[in-house]
This record gives structure tokens, C-alpha cells and sequence, in this order.
């Protein structure tokens, strides 16, 4: 029988197989394992679809907002304002005022003091403004003494030195042009001026009532001027005279 020779070529055929298993595995003195056949997955072949499925997919990233800027309401634009309107014209005024509102004198007895304000307007400065006094004469009374040219005696106290110092007192029926008058003083738009003065009756002389007019004088009127410009300013006292007895 040829079974011997057959077993000899298979021994044979297998050492020569385990020597180049063992060459290739580097490891001559180990077997090699054998290779198992991978065995399929339960649920079958894995898809392409399947497969992507499982891949966790990356996220990209949230677009960081842009910062609205929030916008600024607009300031209401205040209306323009009108023009003021102009100051109204004003002028000159002139105010006397004494003690009970009226002079009360008596022959020889003490002076009265009253007091005279200016009060200017804004519509004219002066340069040389006087303040003057005049009175109609008394009639007088029976029993009357003669008196002086001058029965009465007026003086304004000086500001400066509190002395008193003797005024012209005019005594007469008409009215003296302001052209004719000298002295004053300066007097600027809105100027405010108030002066001290005193009335004595003489110890003789006519007794009875003549209101003292105050005049506020512009004594750089030229003449011929309107007399609201030449007296731009006038006011009155009333005036009583008795005797003593």
C-alpha cells in the first residue's frame, strides 16, 4: 500500500509551513495564532449612512451678537424766543412832600423842613438841572405888621457838610424863563435825587394861603424852547401863614 509515502509528504508539507509561518511572525520559537475569520455583526453589514449617524457631528461655533448701539433720542429743539420789548419812554417827575402833606408857618416862629425828589426818566440826561421856588405874594389881613422885601426865608441843607444854605424864593405872578435861570447840576437817564430844604416866616410881615411851587428847572434851554422842556418838571405845597396873636 502507498499510504506511508503519502503521510511522509504531508508531515513533510507542514514543517516546511510552520517554518514560514515562524519567519514571517519573527518570533521563531512561538506559534503563531491562529487567524480567526472576523465574524460578521449581528445586525448585519454597517451602512455608509449608518456609519456617518454614529459620528458625533461637530457644531460650529455661535455667531457672537454684534452690540446694537441704542439710539440717543433728539433734544426738542426749544422755539426761539421773541425779542423783549422796547422799555417805554419815561421822563422827568418831580414829588415835594412835607409833614401832614402841607406848610403850616407862623410870624417869627421855627422854619418847616420838607423834602423835594427829582426823579428822571430815561429818555434825556441833563447837564445842568436846577430846582427853584416861587410863590404868588399874600394879600394879607388886618392887623398885618410890615414885613421885609422878603417874608420868608427858604434854605437847603448841603448834603456834603449838613450846613444850611439860603435858596432864592421868588415872589411873583409870572413865570421866569428857564433860559434865565444859572447853576444846577448834572442829572443822568434814571437818576434818582432827593434834597432837604426849610420854609421860616419872618416875624413880620402878610399872613394868609399861597401854595409853593416846586420847579425842576433845565437851565440849558435855550429860549424860545417848549415850556415842558424848559420846566420839564413841577409840583406844589400848600402854604399857611398866620400870626403869632
Amino acid at each position: 500500500m502507498h499510504v506511508r509515502p503519502r503521510l511522509l509528504i504531508a508531515s513533510t508539507l507542514l514543517a516546511a509551513l510552520v517554518a514560514v509561518l515562524t519567519a514571517c511572525s519573527g518570533h521563531p520559537d512561538r506559534t503563531a495564532a491562529p487567524v480567526r475569520p472576523s465574524s460578521p455583526s449581528p445586525s448585519g453589514p454597517e451602512s455608509p449612512a449608518t456609519a456617518a449617524a454614529a459620528t458625533p457631528a461637530t457644531s460650529a461655533p455661535a455667531p457672537t451678537p454684534t452690540p446694537t448701539a441704542t439710539p440717543v433720542a433728539a433734544s426738542p429743539v426749544a422755539p426761539a424766543k421773541a425779542p423783549a420789548p422796547p422799555a417805554p419812554v419815561t421822563r422827568l417827575s418831580l414829588t415835594a412832600a412835607a409833614p401832614g402833606g402841607a406848610l403850616h408857618l407862623v410870624r417869627g416862629g421855627p422854619a418847616q423842613e420838607f423834602t423835594v425828589t427829582v426823579r428822571n426818566g430815561n429818555s434825556q440826561a441833563y447837564r445842568h438841572l436846577l430846582v427853584a421856588f416861587q410863590m404868588e405874594p399874600l394879600t394879607g389881613e388886618p392887623g398885618d405888621l410890615p414885613g421885609p422885601a422878603a417874608p420868608f426865608v427858604l434854605e437847603r441843607r448841603d448834603p456834603a457838610t449838613g450846613a444850611w444854605r439860603a435858596v432864592d424864593l421868588r415872589i411873583a405872578t409870572d413865570v421866569k424863563p428857564a433860559h434865565l435861570y444859572t447853576g444846577g447840576a448834572a442829572l443822568a437817564p434814571d437818576a434818582v435825587r432827593t434834597e432837604r430844604y426849610r420854609l421860616r416866616a419872618t416875624a413880620t410881615g402878610p399872613t394868609g394861603s399861597s401854595p409853593l411851587v416846586v420847579y425842576a428847572i433845565d437851565a440849558d434851554a435855550a429860549g424860545g424852547t417848549a415850556a415842558d422842556f424848559e420846566h420839564p418838571g413841577h409840583v406844589s405845597l400848600p402854604l399857611t401863614t398866620r400870626r403869632l396873636v
